[in-house]
């Protein structure tokens, strides 16, 4: 009797708007999987016809949020393992290789952690805590008597939740975060909007004066300070050097935000 395993089919769930610039290099590096979802909100651009020139499968929904966004992509997929990626994301030759050996095999857990390799301004931020950045991407669609892996419903900074058993796989992912400047403040602006009503809706605003100057001011100051100097990130040239500033930026606009928020709600 031949005991070979059967290959576990692969499906790639891909959520995009406007992902012209990215996306071929996305589809590109997962051209092996047996399925690859693209769902589609309002994009203006070729996005759509880049999909569909690739045999990718494409759905058209309204933006619901990163979270439920990414989940209704997941849903329709209907391989027995599933890759969940950023539009902006792509595979090294040698993660594509370990992912195929993997999935003819009989894999010994039921999720995978893959390391990410964040560039900004094209450069790779090894260090201040930007790498290895391990997310939770591949995993059984359907694993016995475990709910099935879904990203929690937040607006941002967005995590699967899976209590099954997991592993890390041994080669990375690469994330095209940030190829500009103009695109990083665009995107921070957004992020820090978004985190800042997530902690006005926590409550754990204060609305002390020392805690708000601590918050918008000395709390970015210690993050420069952690992440630049002693996670060594000034190793990583003048890119970390700008990257970790307007990260602390990022820290004081979220607080801000936050507090005005609070405040509106205080007001109304």
């Amino acid at each position: 009797m031949d005991n070979t395993p059967m290959p576990q089919t692969l499906s790639v769930a891909i959520v995009a708007k406007d992902e012209e610039a990215n996306l071929a290099r996305t589809l590109a590096s997962v051209r092996f999987a047996d399925e690859i979802v693209l769902l589609d909100s309002g994009s203006t651009d070729r996005t759509v016809e880049i999909a569909r020139a690739a045999h990718a499968t494409v759905y058209e929904e309204t933006w619901q949020g990163f979270a439920a966004t990414k989940n209704s992509a997941i849903a329709k997929c209907t391989g027995a393992w599933v890759l969940s990626l950023d539009a902006d994301e792509e595979l090294t030759p040698e993660l594509q290789g370990e992912i195929k050996a993997l999935l003819s095999s009989n894999p010994a857990v039921d999720a995978y952690f893959i390391r990410r390799r964040n560039l900004f301004l094209g450069r790779w931020i090894r260090r201040g805590g930007f790498y290895p950045d391990p997310k939770l991407r591949l995993f059984r669609r359907a694993a016995a008597n475990i709910a099935p892996p879904r990203f929690e419903d937040r607006p941002v900074h967005e995590t699967i939740a899976f209590d099954g058993s997991t592993a890390t796989l041994g080669h990375d992912l690469i994330h095209h975060a940030y190829p500009t400047l103009e695109n990083y403040i665009e995107h921070m602006n957004r992020y820090s909007t978004l985190g800042g009503e997530l902690l006005a809706a926590s409550g754990k605003v204060s609305r002390s004066w020392p805690a708000f100057a601590c918050n918008v001011v000395l709390l970015p100051k210690l993050t420069f300070l952690w992440n630049y100097v002693f996670r060594l990130g000034f190793l990583d040239g003048r890119e970390g050097l700008l990257l970790h500033l307007y990260h602390a930026a990022y820290t004081s606009w979220k607080y801000a935000k936050a507090w005005q928020a609070a405040r509106t709600t205080r007001q109304s």
